[in-house]
């Protein structure tokens, strides 16, 4: 019988999520159906810009925020 490796994880929101090696924040936020020009970002509670989402590679334990714009009246 083979065993399964354990799968590291990340933590998006309220969520906890795989981590696969490799995944940028660019990434994880299209694989989440959000849009990436409605949203901000911080890893660990540093703000990531837009510019540098595709850059950022997250690791197993992560904290993932992300923040919409609220537009009220």
């Amino acid at each position: 019988m083979r065993a399964h490796p354990m799968t590291e994880t990340l933590r998006l929101n309220d969520r906890t999520l795989p981590c696969p090696a490799g995944l940028t924040l660019a990434a994880l936020l299209s694989t989440q159906a959000m849009d990436p020009e409605r949203v901000a970002t911080a890893v660990n509670g540093e703000f990531v810009p837009r510019s540098r989402r595709a850059a950022t590679v997250l690791q197993p334990g992560d904290t993932v925020l992300t923040f919409e714009a609220i537009v009220g009246g």
